[in-house]
């Protein structure tokens, strides 16, 4: 089921079924490693968080990127593969490339600076031949934008999607993404004008709680029905900690919650008590000259179910 309600939501999100051995988090994870790392003129057209006028130093964002790898591996394996010249952006491949158990899925990007990920053969033959996965393969379907789980925060405990609309996933995207991952329930609002990707303003914390930035919405109810649904287990996030990429984070473990050094500075002392009330430790990595390209934490990150 696909809705736009809140009301509709928030029915079929209680009338679920269970889904008996679905994972909250992911087994393992992938990364892609940055290679002559620069900002992409075309990507920032549409992402309010890149400033093009900022200088990046390539060495000091290879050197946190195989910090954040190093760090996640305390709670999961993390395979990396190798940067590419011709993709200098491409340090956030959860945009082009998600699975989900037995499925690698493969995005259709807006713009075409990105799209040439999408043709990378050695990911798809890491999946596909090493791992046996069935490949969905969006990126060919002309009349649909797909931005995979940048556009879409999954709740993979429930197989429920929040899918926020914007110029990087329209509604036949979030139809698409909906059959890719055999979700259950997807449910599809309008960012606010200003944002590209619901990653930036929405965390699942292993399907426990959430972290929202409400500004980020179009529409509050929507925000407002996605709290609802975890009984108002929320961390709110204000607009400057959203900048800081505080709603960029993720879960990659029960019992941790992994955002940028920039971002957890952002939080307050409760907001913190709060996750730890939740059940989750805080980790932290120095991220400071990636979030330059527009992406934090979560956007570096692809999960393996």
């Amino acid at each position: 089921m696909i809705t736009t309600s809140p009301s509709e939501f928030l029915h079929a999100f209680a009338a679920l079924a269970p889904r008996p051995g679905a994972a909250a988090t992911a087994r393992a994870a992938f990364m892609v490693a940055p290679a002559e790392f620069a900002l992409a003129a075309e990507s920032a057209r549409d992402n309010r968080y890149m400033d093009m006028d900022t200088s990046v130093d390539a060495l000091e964002a290879l050197a946190q990127h195989d910090a954040l790898a190093q760090a996640l591996r305390a709670d999961l394996p993390v395979i990396t593969f190798p940067g590419d010249p011709a993709t200098p952006d491409a340090v956030f491949p959860n945009n082009v490339f998600a699975t989900a158990p037995g499925r690698l899925i493969v995005g259709r990007m807006r713009h075409p600076v990105r799209r040439r990920e999408a043709e990378r053969a050695d990911i798809r033959a890491f999946f596909g031949e090493v791992l046996g996965y069935d490949e969905v393969d969006l990126s060919g379907c002309d009349g649909l934008v797909a931005e995979l789980t940048g556009s879409l925060v999954i709740d993979r405990a429930r197989g429920v999607g929040y899918c926020g609309l914007s110029e990087r996933c329209d509604m036949a995207g979030a139809q698409a993404m909906h059959q890719a991952f055999e979700l259950q329930l997807t449910y599809c609002f309008e960012l606010a004008e200003a944002e590209y990707h619901t990653n930036v303003l929405l965390t699942l914390l292993a399907g426990r709680a959430a972290i929202i930035a409400a500004d980020g919405f179009r529409d509050p109810a929507a925000a407002q029905a996605i709290a609802a649904a975890y009984a108002d287990r929320a961390i709110w996030l204000t607009p400057a900690q959203k900048q800081a990429f505080a709603g960029n984070a993720i879960t990659l473990s029960d019992e941790r919650v992994w955002m940028s050094a920039g971002a957890a500075a952002a939080l307050t002392d409760a907001q913190r008590e709060a996750l730890a009330g939740y059940g989750f430790a805080l980790g932290t990595v120095a991220l400071d000259e990636i979030e330059k390209a527009g992406g934090s934490l979560r956007c570096c990150v692809g999960e393996i179910y």
